[in-house]
């Protein structure tokens, strides 16, 4: 931050109580801890809207062809796919323990 302005903040007791002793735990101000959630806030709802601004613009029509086209190699054995009881992807580890896929 090149530049800082004061801008008094009105919290309920218990909030501030709890940003104090969660500040004072990890040594820093409660200024760095407000000024770091809000910033972290702020980057939250940037992302949401660059995804959702992306979402609209995806077509996923193609997207659907890209997936189903033929070519490629198969996956190797442990990294094949199912669908959960969700209906979310999970990855099958070597191990055979389910996760959650990333893509």
């Amino acid at each position: 931050m090149s530049e800082t302005k004061t801008y008094p903040v009105r919290l309920p007791r218990s909030i501030k109580a709890a940003v104090e002793k969660f500040a004072q735990s990890e040594g820093i101000s409660m200024n760095q801890f407000v000024a770091t959630a809000v910033a972290e806030k702020l980057a939250v709802l940037n992302t949401a809207r660059y995804f959702a601004e992306r979402k609209g613009r995806a077509n996923l029509s193609a997207f659907k062809r890209i997936l189903t086209r033929k070519g490629g190699e198969a996956p190797r054995v442990g990294d094949e796919r199912e669908a959960g009881k969700s209906g979310h992807l999970v990855r099958l580890t070597r191990t055979g323990a389910r996760r959650r896929a990333a893509a």
